[in-house]
């Protein structure tokens, strides 16, 4: 009996899930991006030491962001082509990587105000619109890229000033490793030099 009721609660609200407006949908999506934000940027203000940082972006990077997805994009068809072995320990050291990267890059912005100012959809995804409010200095604008619904949202983008992350972590990884021959690697060695050197 008690496991039918969980079957139909699940039922229940897996159709909530699937009938919730988009206007409900778009709400949830902001909530979820302004609760990051403030995580992210004004709680880890300029006073919080670097390791606690980075541990905390680590935190997020592993519960919001679509890191497979991302790790998946960035190498294009070296994904494919990598063993289990290799895509393994590439998720292994994208994620110090891309945590450390982030974690110095914001650091800029820490303790400054956080706002999202809308949400649209785009090609599939939901894209929430925020700003970085700087003291003496423009907005910077930050567009988040969202797969997923409420109570499972993942991040598979991020545009800062109209830059997008994966892109940018795409040209960079390819770029190595075509320096190394079409050899992924290279790029593994590359990124095991880096991680051990934080």
């Amino acid at each position: 009996m008690m496991r039918r009721s969980l079957l139909v609660g699940a039922f229940l609200s897996l159709v909530a899930l699937v009938a919730a407006p988009p206007a409900a949908r778009a709400q949830d999506a902001a909530s979820f991006i302004n609760n990051l934000g403030v995580q992210a940027i004004q709680v880890l203000g300029p006073s919080v030491p670097q390791a606690t940082r980075l541990a905390r972006f680590r935190e997020l990077f592993s519960d919001d962001f679509d890191l497979r997805g991302i790790s998946q994009f960035v190498l294009g068809p070296y994904w494919r082509s990598a063993n289990p072995q290799q895509q393994q320990e590439f998720l292994r050291l994208f994620h110090e990587y891309i945590s450390e990267t982030y974690a110095t890059r914001l650091a800029q912005y820490a303790g400054e105000p956080f706002r999202v100012t809308g949400t649209r959809q785009e090609n599939g995804d939901t894209v929430v619109t925020s700003q970085i409010i700087r003291r003496g200095g423009s907005p910077v604008q930050v567009d988040w890229h969202l797969t997923g619904g409420p109570g499972s949202w993942r991040i598979t983008d991020a545009y800062v000033a109209g830059v997008s992350m994966r892109v940018t972590q795409r040209d960079e990884f390819l770029s190595i490793i075509s320096r190394n021959g079409g050899r992924l690697d290279g790029l593994l060695a590359m990124l095991r030099q880096r991680v051990a050197a934080r």
